[in-house]
């Protein structure tokens, strides 16, 4: 008996206490998920709509849970040999990203209140599918290990396949989920082999214990850590939709439901570019030469591609304004990697400058699809063209969706958008990176021919004389998320430190 006590004296303990604070965002959109799954097979037709509601609520008491934790200074399931390795660490880069997960899920669900009742679409695997990739999505940014990571990112994506590909018996609908699919399955499926070559080399899922392993490879297993390093980008890369993983985002967009459309240009990418800087930054700064000139390149072809498409849309083609949202949405990918790009060649609080540009970029991005899909319920083609005159028939929608596209093209008085792409530029610049901060100046003055054009338009007079038809009103949930998008930005416009402040604090703690 004294010998088994002296050794489990000596034996670490494998049981681990769980902070359920710090996993409460994640606990709660996944549990709500659920919930609303079981639900829809007691649920009346008639009463479905009740399940859109409670995803809402669901979504903003998820949301809530982030307040008790913007210390920024809690883990959990860490390893018993070694407490700093931990697999959820829930610090300020956590908080802030998960902020922009669930509110911007939070939109996307009130959006999809009048979506899936007009569209028939079946209610209970709709929000039981948005809800579980928003909790993938808010776990990514906590994740600190390689497995955790992929399953996060795997777990916001596949929900997503079947969300796009939702409007049933509708063609570019399944055409989009399916090349949705394929892609994506086949970038993850190069990210896992990276990763399995960084577990040969390094011996560690986790992210901190990769990063001191890397520090010190072998000459023979260099090769094999470089190529490990630069295949794990390749999933991540795809979620930003970053050049030459881009061609699935304006088919994709086109065919998804408009909720979805812009849940994707948001949420899609706010999971990629987590992953990038959580792989690039903590894991593997030891390999910085290999990984930063391969980002700032992927930055600049990104940025150059999706701006030259969007210039190049017609005003008279059917859905071209959703994809000069999709094209609009590749351009200001590039303007978030450059930051990251620049964590190489200086500090990792560099890429504090992609948190603050994503968040004016969530709240106006989201605003714009809102719009569209207000504007949808009358003009379903989805053209540029149906906005001809849209103040004189809704003077608020129009003034909102002007002031987001002047806070996407960094005008005042979209001050948010400026100073969001200023401290991008100055990333660049002390970084060194001055090729890549002159060719985002070219970029952002390219981009304000096609968001000044479709600003323009919405103050002209309609074509020819208008036929006298029926103002709609515009459902409430709708006209809230327009309000609530509109009122964020005007906000950060008018004091941009609550977002810039994101730029120059310390986001990790880990």
């Amino acid at each position: 008996m004294t010998a088994l006590t002296v050794l489990a004296a000596d034996t670490p303990s494998l049981v681990q206490s769980v902070d359920w604070l710090a996993i409460a965002p994640v606990v709660i959109t996944a549990v709500v998920g659920l919930a609303v799954l079981v639900a829809d097979l007691f649920v009346a037709e008639r009463h479905k709509p009740v399940l859109g509601w409670i995803s809402v609520a669901g979504l903003a008491a998820a949301t809530a849970t982030l307040l008790p934790l913007r210390s920024g200074d809690r883990s959990t399931f860490c390893l018993t040999a070694d407490p700093e390795a931990c697999s959820y660490v829930a610090d300020h880069f956590t908080v802030v990203v998960q902020f922009l997960v669930l509110a911007g899920g939070l939109l996307t669900a009130l959006l999809s209140v009048t979506a899936v009742r007009d569209t028939r679409m079946p209610a209970g695997e709709y929000w039981f599918l948005l809800l579980s990739s928003a909790a993938g999505a808010a776990l990514l940014p906590a994740s600190r290990d390689l497995a955790t990571l992929i399953v996060a990112l795997e777990v916001a994506s596949l929900p997503a396949f079947a969300l796009v590909g939702m409007r049933r018996g509708d063609r570019l609908s399944s055409e989009a989920a399916l090349k949705f699919f394929l892609s994506s399955v086949t970038a993850t499926a190069v990210s896992l082999m990276g990763v399995s070559f960084v577990y040969a080399v390094t011996g560690s899922m986790h992210l901190t214990q990769v990063a001191d392993r890397l520090e010190d490879v072998s000459g023979q297993f260099d090769t094999l850590a470089m190529a490990g390093v630069a295949l794990t980008l390749v999933g991540f890369a795809f979620k930003t939709a970053a050049v030459p993983f881009h061609f699935w985002v304006p088919d994709t967009y086109v065919g998804a439901p408009l909720p979805i459309a812009g849940y994707l240009s948001v949420i899609g990418k706010a999971v990629g570019f987590t992953g990038l800087i959580l792989v690039t930054v903590i894991a593997f700064p030891a390999y910085s030469q290999v990984w930063g000139p391969a980002v700032a390149v992927l930055a600049a072809l990104t940025m150059t591609l999706g701006n030259a498409a969007a210039v190049r849309q017609s005003a008279d083609r059917p859905n071209s304004a959703v994809r000069l949202l999709a094209w609009s949405s590749v351009g200001q990918a590039g303007y978030l990697l450059v930051p990251i790009a620049a964590a190489a060649y200086t500090e990792r609080d560099q890429i504090g400058s992609t948190l603050a540009y994503a968040l004016m970029y969530a709240a106006v991005n989201l605003g714009a699809f809102a719009v569209a899909a207000l504007v949808a319920r009358t003009k379903p083609l989805h053209r540029i063209g149906d906005y001809r005159g849209l103040y004189a028939e809704r003077p608020v929608a129009a003034l909102s969706l002007a002031f987001f596209l002047l806070c996407l093209a960094g005008l005042p008085p979209g001050i948010i958008g400026l100073f969001a792409k200023v401290t991008v530029f100055q990333s660049a610049v002390d970084a060194g990176l001055g090729w890549l901060a002159v060719l985002m100046a070219i970029n952002v003055v390219i981009a304000l021919y096609y968001y000044l054009r479709w600003t323009a338009l919405l103050f002209r007079g309609p074509e020819g004389a208008p036929a006298a038809q029926a103002r709609t009103k515009a459902p409430w949930p709708v006209a809230a998320a327009i309000v609530a998008t509109a009122v964020t930005a005007l906000v950060l416009s008018g004091a941009p430190q609550l977002v810039l402040r994101v730029a120059s604090g310390s986001l990790f703690t880990q």
